[in-house]
């Protein structure tokens, strides 16, 4: 009985600890098969070859105002070959909290954009639901997000930044997880380090054709415009 008090008593000392820095590893998810017409031969055949759910990692390094979200460690047993998640694999998001500005770097088929823009803007509703997160609590909001999609987010206090995954951001706190139910996608929080971030690990991308969000929307729907169905997931992808 001491033993399990001593424990205890250490892991609510950890999370009294507000964090000002660091680095955050998010393990996405998304269920390909949900993304398939139901029906189709091909997507039946395709069901027995894939897994169920493709999941990549991506790694956050954070300080006080900045975020910088990109590709992490490879997962071996991740399908590479199927779509749903392939526009969105490589994306490197760069994020100064505090002036509310945004710079993004994103490979869409060959082409490689650099997107500078502002913050997403997000009106979150923050609930009383709560859940634990790698090791911390967070509290649950909800949103609307690109006039139809429908956000999930669980964030913490404990860690000071005011950013997330991708370009989720604007909660008193960090954001561990995002759900987006009716695009069958998740990112949530594996494990959070309390580590020193450097200047080089925070530093903007460069690379990529310069555009904003609104002109790399319009360029988009204008390649896209005979994809049907397939056109807005993807663009969604992309844009999220």
């Amino acid at each position: 009985m001491f033993c399990i008090l001593i424990i205890s008593t250490k892991l609510k000392a950890q999370n009294a600890i507000f964090l000002s820095e660091g680095k955050i590893e998010f393990e996405k998810k998304v269920n390909q098969y949900a993304l398939m017409d139901e029906g189709d031969s091909w997507s039946e055949l395709d069901k027995k070859m894939m897994p169920k759910f493709k999941i990549t990692y991506f790694d956050l390094y954070f300080n006080k105002n900045k975020t910088m979200y990109q590709p992490g460690r490879e997962n071996p047993d991740n399908n590479r070959g199927f779509g749903g998640d392939g526009l969105a694999a490589e994306n490197v998001i760069y994020a100064e909290l505090d002036s509310s500005k945004s710079i993004s770097q994103k490979k869409v088929f060959e082409d490689v954009f650099l997107i500078t823009d502002s913050t997403r803007q997000i009106q979150w509703k923050i609930t009383d639901e709560t859940r634990v997160i790698a090791g911390f609590q967070c509290r649950r909001a909800n949103a609307i997000i690109m006039d139809s999609i429908y956000v999930v987010a669980f964030y913490t206090d404990d860690i000071i930044a005011p950013g997330g995954p991708e370009s989720f951001n604007g909660l008193p706190g960090m954001i561990l997880g995002v759900s987006l139910p009716h695009q069958h996608v998740t990112w949530f929080a594996t494990k959070v380090t309390a580590t020193p971030v450097t200047t080089s690990q925070l530093k903007a991308p460069t690379k990529g054709k310069k555009v904003n969000f609104t002109s790399l929307k319009a360029t988009l729907k204008e390649r896209m415009k005979d994809w049907g169905k397939y056109a807005q997931r993807n663009l969604e992808a992309v844009t999220l």
